[in-house]
């Protein structure tokens, strides 16, 4: 790794803290039966951490000139898979698994969390937790409440799909090479309570309540009804809201009363 260049495109920031690999691995609650997704393996710290713990690790790095070092540390559990993530479908990735529950371990690039979050938590049938590094500002969004300033579209259909928290915060400076912002590890149990609910329609109603933050809910939602039908099924108080102050199970209640206009 002396003569490794990091390549800012793929968002490199590695860590070597042996305490905080440790951590990583017990906030995500790794077991010798568990089977890990590892989302961007890097110089393979974290994923000799996990192999030590878990069944089976499937780790996916994109940059093909980590291969030689990657494949060197002789991890007789680790496959490594040397593709874009996003590239590849959540069925391709489950059958590495035999169709097994597994949990995914990652240090996220900033650049494409968001995407990955709901890659995972959309197409990804035997997912049983995230815990994953991402910018702390991503994760107080997720994380948040309605009626917070940092509460939105994330902090919804990830509540929809599970239960998240941030287990830990991680300075900058536990990175090489350093990022200009600090970070948070995130750890996010699936549920699946809405199993009977389409999360394709659910998401993109979610999206148009919040198409204008400052607009009221009947403003976001008169574009796709009319303010007739929805003064009558929602009553005016209610459209008088912002998005920004229903939470998740009235954004529920207010999706079922509407979905069969």
């Amino acid at each position: 790794m002396d003569n490794f260049v990091f390549k800012k495109k793929f968002g490199q920031n590695f860590i070597s803290d042996k305490n905080l690999l440790s951590a990583i691995a017990g906030d995500a609650k790794i077991e010798k039966n568990d089977n890990v997704l590892e989302i961007g393996a890097g110089a393979g710290s974290l994923t000799q951490e996990l192999s030590l713990r878990a069944k089976k690790v499937v780790s996916f790095e994109i940059d093909k000139d980590l291969r030689e070092t990657l494949l060197g540390l002789n991890l007789p559990n680790v496959e490594f898979v040397f593709e874009d993530f996003m590239k590849t479908s959540a069925e391709e990735v489950e059958r590495k698994f035999g169709g097994e529950k597994l949990k995914v371990v990652a240090n996220l690039p900033y650049y494409i969390t968001t995407p990955i979050i709901f890659k995972l938590l959309e197409e990804c049938k035997n997912l049983q937790s995230l815990t994953i590094m991402v910018q702390k500002e991503v994760a107080e969004r997720v994380c948040a409440t309605a009626g917070g300033k940092d509460y939105g579209i994330l902090s919804v259909m990830v509540a929809f799909y599970g239960n998240a928290k941030i287990t830990r915060n991680i300075s900058r400076q536990m990175f090489f090479p350093q990022p200009n912002v600090d970070s948070a590890l995130l750890h996010i149990e699936i549920e699946n309570a809405h199993q009977n609910i389409d999360n394709e329609k659910f998401l993109k109603f979610i999206k148009t309540c919040f198409s204008m933050r400052r607009k009221t809910l009947l403003n976001n939602l008169s574009c796709s009804y009319s303010k007739e039908k929805l003064k009558d099924l929602l009553g005016e108080e209610t459209l008088k809201r912002r998005a920004e102050t229903f939470s998740l199970y009235e954004f529920l209640e207010l999706f079922e009363k509407l979905k069969n206009v």
